[in-house]
């Protein structure tokens, strides 16, 4: 689910002649780029990560919708789920598009996105509203990240479906509002979104030291990618758009 574009990932409007122009394979369209092998099998990795991601949100609401305490939080969830699985038919369509195989290319995540979602599966409504803030937005934050350094027709894709579905401010109404009902409900869910913010990061790193073509894309080794000391850039910036959705929340990080 994706909530929120924070000023570290907001793309500058009309900023043409800085250094966030694209340069390498970030100023190459996809024709151009995937002449690369390695470039090309990354890209499918990453668009299978997020189909598979896409489509196992839009699961998660479905059954989160069984915890709603009303028929309009109700059909809110069931508005979200609609828009992951739009966002998962978008991936789909463009790994068919490429001539890679959806399910195959969704197969290698499953298991880790299955486990994490498993391991974080919330207790009540409270949760599982924090988690689609706070917990997915993580993985955003990642992806955008990524995405800065993609040939520009899969930046676009991975863009648009990273896009804010407009639910940002339901979470935070009701989450304040229950907090302000009862101030002990902040303590826990405080608590709770450490716990997620943990397990994100995680298992964003099981999965990319699992897929070589994926890894070596990250670390340089083709599109331009992160040497280590912006590795450690990013996960600051990933670390500081979670305080801000906290404090959001009303939560401390």
């Amino acid at each position: 689910m994706r909530f929120m574009e924070t000023p570290d990932n907001a793309t500058p409007a009309g900023d043409t002649e800085t250094a966030d122009t694209p340069t390498g394979i970030a100023a190459e369209d996809w024709a151009t780029a995937s002449a690369e092998p390695q470039y090309r099998a990354a890209v499918i990795d990453l668009l299978g990560a997020l189909a598979y991601g896409e489509l196992a949100a839009f699961e998660r609401l479905a059954e989160d919708a069984k915890l709603a305490p009303t028929l309009e939080d109700k059909a809110e969830l069931a508005k979200m789920a609609s828009a992951e699985f739009h966002h998962f038919e978008r991936l789909r369509d463009r790994l068919a598009a490429v001539d890679a195989e959806p399910t195959a290319a969704m197969e290698p995540f499953a298991k880790a996105l299955d486990d994490f979602h498993r391991q974080t599966a919330p207790s009540d409504w409270l949760e599982g509203l924090v988690k689609a803030y706070v917990g997915d937005s993580i993985a955003s934050d990642f992806y955008r990240e990524v995405a800065a350094r993609l040939d520009s027709d899969t930046r676009a894709l991975v863009l648009a479906v990273l896009d804010d579905t407009g639910h940002g401010n339901f979470a935070v109404e009701k989450v304040r509002a229950a907090i302000d009902a009862d101030p002990r409900v902040g303590g826990r869910l405080a608590l709770w979104a450490r716990r997620l913010m943990g397990e994100a990061l995680s298992q964003a790193q099981r999965v990319v030291a699992e897929r070589d073509a994926l890894s070596t894309m990250l670390v340089g080794g083709v599109a331009d990618g992160f040497d280590l000391a912006e590795v450690g850039r990013m996960f600051s910036r990933i670390t500081e758009a979670h305080t801000k959705r906290m404090a959001a929340l009303g939560l401390a990080a």
